[in-house]
């Protein structure tokens, strides 16, 4: 867009979308080149604006508020959900189970990375989508936390040498850390905390080393743990963690 009266200070427009949770930030500019976001009802075709606020902004034609305050909220996943809005295959999704589980005020919250179709526990929400995208950036370092239930032989010492990494199949998967849970017979608990979160990253490292994965759980992100929240229930975290945490994102500090 080649408008020169289009303000240059402030914060890029997508960013200021992320923030009032309107979407993720790189959704937001796959939104702008689809001609859905305008400026005092001019369409926008660069992400490159810069603005003060929200006045003026429209996304689809309706007026978008400014940015509330950051919420988090906690939801068990269980298994046999996918984590999107719609599935072309009909199969279930997250929202369905959320319309019930979130407290009426929540708004529109988006999913801090992904759990798989099979896989349960832990998934962050929140309205805030420059959070989502700090908490999902390898570059932040993050930690996920898993127990996996997997069918197989396998030793503390093979687990030990995941904190160096590994590559499968072309794909270099970062530090590990795994402990092998007591007990006894060839289904065996392993923990697993790693901190970039690359698809399918748990099941793929498992089988690489020769186990049947039958069970994942997400039991941590960052500060925040599943405890004993029942499954297919959420909970809002409390607003005083939730901004400590985004301060300690802000400095981009290893959680």
């Amino acid at each position: 867009m080649s408008d020169n009266r289009l303000p240059e200070a402030g914060d890029r427009i997508a960013k200021l979308l992320a923030r009032a949770g309107v979407a993720s930030r790189r959704e937001i500019e796959r939104m702008i080149e689809a001609g859905r976001v305008s400026l005092h009802g001019k369409v926008l075709d660069t992400p490159a604006v810069k603005l003060e606020s929200l006045r003026g902004v429209t996304v689809d034609g309706k007026p978008v508020g400014e940015a509330e305050e950051t919420r988090l909220f906690a939801f068990h996943k269980p298994s046999g959900l996918l984590t999107a809005e719609r599935d072309p295959k009909g199969r279930p999704t997250i929202y369905a189970a959320l319309r019930n589980a979130l407290p009426k005020d929540a708004g529109r919250v988006m999913p801090v990375g992904r759990l798989d179709f099979n896989t349960e526990g832990l998934l962050l929400l929140t309205n805030d989508g420059e959070m989502k995208r700090a908490m999902e950036l390898p570059s932040t370092g993050v930690p996920r936390t898993y127990r996996a239930r997997a069918f197989g032989d396998i030793t503390q010492d093979q687990l030990d040498s995941l904190i160096e990494g590994i590559e499968i199949d072309g794909i270099r998967y970062g530090q590990i850390e795994a402990n092998l849970e007591r007990g006894s017979g060839r289904n065996r608990w392993i923990e697993m905390t790693l901190r970039e979160g690359k698809n399918r990253e748990v099941r793929r490292v498992l089988e690489h080393l020769g186990l049947e994965v039958n069970r994942l759980l997400r039991i941590g992100y960052g500060p925040f743990h599943l405890g004993d929240l029942p499954r297919g229930q959420a909970v809002e975290l409390k607003r005083g963690d939730v901004q400590a945490f985004k301060r300690e994102l802000g400095r981009g500090g290893r959680q």
